[in-house]
């Protein structure tokens, strides 16, 4: 470190259930924790959406009790944010539209239509967003087509994370990360995309103004202070994803270590040193610094296939069945007896990022138990984190150490099946918020506490390794293959099943009355 000045940054990550503010000294001990939850809202089928008002006041209460537990100075504030969302505000900067989250899928036929054509795969090399549904190039396009008088209204576009730094520090700024996760920025320029914006109808006036993510502004409006309890001349840094920033907070930064993590959803990404694109359009590339960009793909299936396997599969265990669910799956042989699960229940993203796919068992046979169905849902998720390995690999990128952290790295099961199915010895650092730890290490820098981000290898400790056992790796391996090919065979089922969805009932029947 080339400053060692004592210095406490608040690393605030703003997350699809939750915000987070976390205090960190520069030796990377946590010293104080808050999150308010908030609800994910779906009105209909296929949207995903939150009141801005109700994360704003998670994100103040989360700070405020933070900086009220600490007795030292805080040297300053810095942002992650879940990437992808969309806000449309008025003149005044305030929401005209719900906060439309990366799983929302409204958009799923705009993003085809634009997949379908050259220029969609020429979008995604320039930008480094894949064309899918949550991108928000694709939610503007949705708003022009099927909202066109409040599209015309809008005055501004913003992420959530850029909507609540206008609210704190009366800035109208989005940083390169967040921006590399839109389809607007082209990634080498650092500029928004004509092309991109003529695509979504859209000028470069309606948008922020782009900054590096370790961009500093001057400090907080007078209400901002005095609902934090914070100096009103405490610097912000604007910070980035929360993706990238996991990669820190994992200390997966230097080239070949790659990332995983596994929560509702699940991602895999390797740290680059310069914006690099997959010709085949199978995996992103997001910002981290101006010197640091991370490749790699994200699923939309994580924790959430074992929260929909206990309530479908064992709703006598209750709420929280995680525990019991997991011995259920371990009475199970690898490979599920010859059961696979495609774990498409909220749709998918990598490496086909499209809308269409659903869940599927196959190979389902009169000697299946639940045991066999738990487990196969958990191996569907590995061997999809799996094909995401691939496609990054696929795309030219080194992989020889992967670190994976998330709730699923609670479980010993689950620890030992990602390791097998990846076919590579698995990194467990020790217990840490990922995200917020990443955003509060970025701030460091831009601050001058610390030398580089790169400290990160360093302050993280590696809690345990886990090696992948030799004939559950063969057989993961052969069932890998498989497991690919079955998507594109149900496509057309998958196809049809959209088709057919809307004019099924949605509940069943009410119960004749007793005779």
């Amino acid at each position: 470190m080339s400053d060692t000045r004592p210095g406490i940054v608040i690393g605030v990550d703003i997350g699809t259930t939750s915000t987070k503010a976390v205090a960190y000294d520069v030796e990377g001990r946590q010293l104080a924790y808050h999150s308010a939850a908030y609800p994910l809202d779906e009105p209909q089928p296929g949207y995903a959406e939150q009141d801005p008002w109700r994360i704003r006041h998670a994100a103040l209460e989360s700070i405020r009790t933070v900086v009220a537990e600490l007795s030292q100075p805080i040297a300053g504030l810095s942002f992650s944010s879940a990437m992808h969302s969309l806000i449309g505000l008025d003149t005044d900067g305030e929401p005209l539209t719900p906060s439309i989250t990366w799983a929302d899928s409204r958009a799923s036929r705009q993003a085809e239509r634009l997949r379908a054509i050259p220029s969609g795969l020429a979008l995604h090399r320039r930008t480094g967003t894949p064309v899918h549904p949550m991108a928000p190039l694709s939610k503007l396009l949705w708003y022009a087509e099927r909202e066109p008088e409040l599209f015309d209204r809008v005055a501004y576009w913003v992420g959530i994370k850029d909507w609540l730094l206008l609210r704190l520090c009366d800035a109208l700024v989005t940083d390169h990360s967040i921006a590399s996760a839109t389809g607007l920025m082209n990634i080498r320029q650092l500029t928004w995309d004509p092309d991109a914006l003529g695509v979504a109808g859209v000028t470069a006036e309606q948008l922020p103004k782009l900054v590096p993510t370790t961009s500093v502004l001057p400090g907080l409006t007078p209400e901002a202070a005095a609902a934090t309890g914070l100096p009103a001349d405490t610097p912000v840094v604007v910070g980035a994803g929360d993706g990238p920033l996991a990669n820190l907070g994992l200390g997966a930064v230097a080239p070949g270590v790659m990332a995983c993590s596994i929560g509702a959803s699940g991602a895999m990404r390797v740290p680059v040193e310069r914006p690099t694109v997959d010709p085949l359009g199978g995996v992103f590339c997001y910002a981290l610094t101006e010197r640091r960009w991370v490749v790699g793909g994200a699923i939309n299936n994580g924790g959430i296939v074992l929260d929909w396997a206990g309530e479908a599969l064992a709703p006598e265990l209750g709420e929280h069945a995680e525990r019991e669910l997991l011995a259920l799956a371990a009475r199970a042989p690898v490979g599920s007896g010859g059961l696979i699960m495609l774990p498409y229940l909220l749709s998918e993203r990598a490496p086909n990022w499209s809308a269409l796919p659903r869940g599927a068992y196959v190979g389902l046979t009169h000697g299946h138990r639940r045991a066999h169905l738990v487990r196969a849902a958990l191996e569907g998720v590995c061997q999809q984190l799996a094909l995401v390995l691939a496609s990054v690999r696929a795309a030219g990128n080194e992989v020889r150490e992967i670190r994976a952290g998330g709730g699923f790295a609670r479980s010993p099961l689950w620890r030992q099946m990602l390791a097998d199915v990846l076919g590579m010895p698995v990194r467990f650092p020790a217990g840490r918020e990922g995200s917020s730890f990443g955003a509060a290490l970025l701030g460091m820098q831009a601050l001058g506490l610390i030398g580089s981000v790169d400290v990160a290898a360093d302050l993280v400790r590696i809690e345990e390794t886990v090696r992948p056992d030799p004939a559950a790796a063969a057989t993961y391996a052969s069932l890998l293959p498989l497991f690919s090919e079955l998507y594109d065979a149900l496509t057309p089922a998958f196809t049809s099943l959209r088709r057919l969805a809307p004019n099924l009932p949605a509940e069943p029947p009410p119960a004749p009355p007793p005779s």
